[in-house]
């Protein structure tokens, strides 16, 4: 990012990284991307690690972000306060909010902008860079869901004001950048999905993503419909294999690469994402069909773990808020 034209404007954009580490594996590159990032705009760090952890990282971080700890907020999910911390403490109307692995350009911080003039969350598209081989898996989900009305990104660029304005949006529910999203939609506000605006993401290491399988089905509970379809493929291919029948085996795996090579083209997705990804799209749509069952499992004893306690509900259902609206 060394030589490219600053985005800075601290009237216009900010930078939120709601972060809680458990250990600093990741420190040095982290903080090389800050350093490089808060050249081109403001950067806060909301950082809810333990305080040895914290410590570390404001030395880490000195006279190179604003680093603070999070405010209370209602509710169990620790980054739904790390996000109302950041957008109460922001100064700019326009904030990027952001995972720990994603790796913005200014580039597309730009872009992320304009598209902003005419919404009130823009909704980008991550890409895996470098792409191992859990992440090409992982690449499929991406492709499926690109074809099914869209990717949920570990980032989001908001306007602040509308989303203070609403009163924020719940912390008792996992999937948060979805409840983040389907909140400004219930308040009237514009939802922009930039299927062609590629952010690039660090992919998880591979015990991470093992870790993550279950807890990604979870998130479908907020998602009624596609959960439906999702239960049904193991009932589906357990009969088949059962009556040893090809058939259903084979119209899941066609539908799903189906799915996957249309997700591909969208957006210009071609240029990014490798011909070979939609191959996995079957391997992917047969975990997510064992792992759907997990979450349902775990629905069942009182949700899923989440920072020593348990989280029940995925997201509120879009009826729901908008009711909450009017009231």
């Amino acid at each position: 990012m060394t030589g490219t034209p600053a985005v800075r404007d601290p009237g216009r954009v900010e930078y939120v990284l709601p972060l809680r580490w458990t250990t600093d594996e990741d420190l040095p590159e982290l903080t090389a991307y800050l350093r490089a990032l808060s050249a081109a705009v403001p950067v806060m760090v909301v950082d809810g690690s333990p305080e040895p952890l914290f410590a570390a990282h404001r030395r880490a971080w000195a006279g190179v972000v604003r680093h603070v700890r999070p405010e209370p907020w209602p509710g169990a999910n620790g980054k739904v306060r790390g996000v109302m911390t950041g957008l109460h403490l922001a100064w700019a109307d326009a904030v990027v909010l952001a995972d720990d692995d994603v790796r913005w350009r200014p580039a597309q911080l730009r872009r992320a902008l304009r598209l902003l003039e005419d919404a009130d969350v823009v909704v980008p598209q991550n890409v895996f860079e470098p792409a191992p081989w859990h992440a090409r898996w992982d690449t499929a989900r991406t492709l499926v869901n690109r074809a099914c009305g869209g990717d949920w990104p570990g980032t989001l660029v908001v306007r602040r004001s509308r989303l203070l304005d609403w009163g924020g949006y719940d912390g008792d529910v996992l999937f948060e950048n979805h409840e983040l999203v389907r909140t400004v939609a219930a308040h009237g506000g514009r939802v922009l999905r930039a299927d062609d605006l590629y952010v690039p993401r660090r992919p998880p290491r591979t015990r991470t993503f093992w870790s993550q399988r279950v807890r990604q089905a979870y998130d479908d509970l907020a998602e009624p419909l596609r959960l439906t379809v999702e239960a049904a493929v193991l009932p589906t291919l357990v009969a088949a294999a059962v009556t040893r029948r090809a058939g259903p085996a084979l119209v899941v795996a066609g539908a799903s690469v189906g799915l996957a090579w249309r997700g591909r083209r969208l957006g210009g997705g071609r240029a990014v994402f490798p011909a070979g990804d939609v191959a996995l799209a079957p391997l992917w749509v047969a975990e997510r069909a064992v792992c759907v069952w997990a979450a349902l499992a775990l629905r069942a004893r009182g949700g899923v773990p989440y920072a020593g306690g348990r989280l029940l509900r995925a997201g509120t259902p879009g009826r729901r808020l908008r009711t909450r609206v009017t009231l």
